[in-house]
């Protein structure tokens, strides 16, 4: 017991950077976010290494008293930024990694500054009106069924794991099993079918949702690493009986951005009773393009599809969609109860995805769709894709292999053989006026190269090509 006598104990000391502080603090950040963002385009895009040496300033035990928050963000700003590689620019062309709009960057410093749960529309009205909104807006500049669920996610992989946990919920509920309530231990077996060009990360979904990443029908792929849809009733012949059955397309292969064949694969599985799942990471954003009708015919057939947003649409990382056909069946898999969850009316976030407490992506989907419209997204698109062409064009004037047909944002490339290619990689990367990434295809390394920012113009394609040639140029003297 303390003594009546006692003195009072001492106050506590106001946190560094309190609500005094607030308004210079977040100013000087506005002002360091704003110089980095007008200074990007000129930097060397892959930071150099005494920035990346200097990141050392970072390695210091955690402090009993704490510090003060301007010159923590100082720290930040002056040794984080110059070691960032510079991907918001126009000559990153790796990991399809796309530039960020402004309008996207603007929203989600609002975004940011709200600090909205979108979980449900009771903790966040303006980001459940939003969804709304940007749901309708997607579903009809995509050519989706009306009715379309949206679900916005961490990224495609998640969007991926979202659509292939719905779609074995709803094949074991056609089966007559519960998979929520009863798990997957004795439960009918689902034949999953990708194709031999599938992405990584959809093994990586199909494991995360108990379906197995080995447990699965490979079709071979032809040149371009589409799926070899006429080969499917031979590897996975008809049954007595429709059993659960699950495809997996592809919508833009990483390498050559090559599209399935999706009418072929939407008959066979509408045969079976199944579920065609579509990984649309960057490319599901060429049905936004009417020149691009032919390599996306029949793909609004499927029953999901996954993109991303900060690819292709340039908003800000992290920032994946996932898109079901029956709302229902996202809600089956994902639905959260608790007593002190309110009913809420509209779409409940949290109901529908993996997550229950979320941030609200949708406004920066919204600030980008609204921002350049019908057009603008498919001027996006189609500027992309001619930058794409006019490095082929340049690299394959200068010498180099272009090894596929060049109908979207990729370009694969080899210089002589494989070793020479990966050390014209290595070039290009430690020339750092451009980046590009290594590959492999056909069983030997190749370069490629991803046209994904919105600030990608011809010029710069140009200028990619005289570097990546200037580099090869210097590899093939030495070897």
């Amino acid at each position: 017991m303390v003594p009546d006598d006692a003195p009072p104990a001492p106050a506590a000391p106001r946190p560094r950077g309190g609500p005094l502080d607030t308004d210079a603090l977040l100013r000087e950040a506005a002002d360091a976010a704003l110089a980095y963002a007008a200074s990007v385009d000129g930097r060397r895009v892959a930071p150099d290494a005494d920035a990346v040496a200097a990141l050392t300033a970072f390695d210091a035990p955690l402090s009993d008293a704490g510090t003060d928050a301007a010159d923590t963000l100082r720290l930040l700003r002056d040794v984080g930024g110059p070691a960032t590689v510079a991907s918001t620019g126009p000559r990153y062309f790796g990991f399809v990694t796309g530039g960020t709009q402004p309008a996207a960057l603007g929203a989600a410093w609002l975004a940011a500054a709200w600090d909205q749960n979108a979980a449900l529309p009771v903790m966040s009205p303006v980001a459940a009106r939003l969804h709304d909104v940007v749901r309708g807006w997607l579903v009809d500049l995509l050519g989706m069924p009306d009715g379309t669920a949206v679900a916005f996610v961490t990224g495609a992989t998640v969007a991926n794991a979202t659509g292939l946990a719905a779609a074995r919920d709803a094949l074991l509920a056609r089966a007559g099993w519960d998979a929520q309530a009863d798990g997957l231990f004795g439960a009918p077996a689902i034949d999953v079918v990708v194709g031999e060009r599938a992405h990584s990360t959809l093994s990586k979904s199909l494991g995360l949702v108990g379906l197995g990443r080995s447990r699965v029908t490979v079709v071979p792929a032809d040149d371009q690493g589409r799926m070899r849809a006429e080969l499917l009733p031979e590897l996975l012949p008809e049954r007595a009986g429709p059993g659960p059955v699950l495809v997996c397309a592809q919508a833009g292969e990483v390498n050559t951005g090559a599209f399935d064949p999706f009418d072929r694969l939407a008959d066979w599985v509408a045969a079976r009773g199944g579920w065609l799942h579509v990984d649309g990471a960057f490319g599901l954003w060429a049905m936004a393009d009417p020149t691009r009708r032919d390599l996306v015919r029949g793909l609004e057939r499927a029953d999901s599809w996954a993109t991303d947003a900060h690819k292709w649409l340039n908003v800000t990382y992290d920032s994946g969609i996932a898109f079901v056909r029956e709302p229902a069946d996202l809600r089956r898999t994902f639905a959260a109860v608790a007593g002190y969850l309110p009913s809420d009316v509209g779409f409940e976030a949290m109901h529908h995805t993996p997550q229950s407490s979320q941030r609200a992506r949708q406004v920066e989907v919204w600030s980008v769709l609204r921002t350049l419209g019908r057009r603008g997204i498919a001027d996006l698109v189609q500027r992309a894709c001619d930058a794409a062409v006019l490095i082929a064009d340049r690299l394959r004037a200068g010498g180099l292999e272009v090894l596929n047909d060049v109908v979207l944002n990729q370009v694969l490339v080899r210089c002589d053989d494989g070793p020479t290619t990966q050390a014209l990689v290595a070039a290009v990367q430690a020339d750092g006026r451009i980046w590009v990434g290594p590959t492999s295809w056909d069983g030997a390394a190749a370069m490629r190269i991803s046209v994904s920012s919105w600030k990608t113009d011809l010029d710069d394609a140009a200028f990619a090509a005289e570097v990546i040639l200037g580099c090869a140029n210097r590899v093939r003297a030495t070897r």
